[in-house]
């Protein structure tokens, strides 16, 4: 029995590799129905390759996005008292810059054929959350009362999220998604940052 590896795929574990596979089997089988024992056979991997790059099967397809949202909640955080909208907006534009098309790109163009919906929905939840309680804080920091502050997160983790999934959905290699993440902050202008304070 020929035990080489296949021509044409290499049987690095590397990131791309698992990646590769992974999104491969959701499109050929859907999400559910695709194990990362599936992904790591595709891949030529191990086991514990896998889990040296991704903590989960989720994570093939968020990490790459998770990496940014992770660089931005370190750049708000850091923003003191004077922290306004547009030091706020450059760093959520930063998410977005130089997206490049991945899976994660993919799965949101590709939802229905992968079965991804629902779990799209909860996992999108889970980073808008943490974009916006990081907005949020900023927001108090700056002396913005509870409330609207919550408000002004909300709206801005949405601006982004909601723009990423437009931007992918319409073809994630027909541009980037910088323009509708500042069109879509653009439209929070009823929001202003110093509004009036919660008595």
């Amino acid at each position: 029995m020929n035990n080489e590896p296949r021509p044409g795929r290499p049987r690095a574990s590397s990131r791309e590799t698992l990646a590769e596979a992974a999104c491969e089997l959701f499109l050929e089988q859907g999400y559910e129905s695709t194990s990362v024992a599936d992904i790591t056979q595709r891949a030529g991997v191990s086991r514990s390759s896998f889990f040296n790059y991704f903590s989960s099967k989720s994570d093939v397809l968020w990490s790459g996005l998770d990496a940014r949202i992770d660089e931005a909640l370190v750049a708000l955080a850091a923003l003191g008292p004077d922290a306004d909208a547009e030091a706020v907006r450059g760093i959520l534009l930063d998410v977005v810059h130089d997206f490049a098309p991945d899976p994660l790109a993919l799965a949101l163009r590709n939802a229905t054929a992968m079965g991804l919906e629902d779990e799209l929905i909860a996992d999108t939840g889970l980073r808008s959350a943490r974009l916006a309680d990081a907005v949020a804080q900023a927001a108090r920091r700056a002396g913005i009362a509870e409330i609207p502050a919550a408000i002004l997160g909300a709206a801005h983790a949405t601006a982004v999220l909601s723009s990423l999934r437009v931007w992918a959905e319409q073809g994630a290699g027909q541009g980037s998604p910088d323009a509708l993440v500042r069109d879509a902050l653009g439209l929070i202008h009823d929001l202003p940052w110093r509004g009036p304070r919660m008595r």
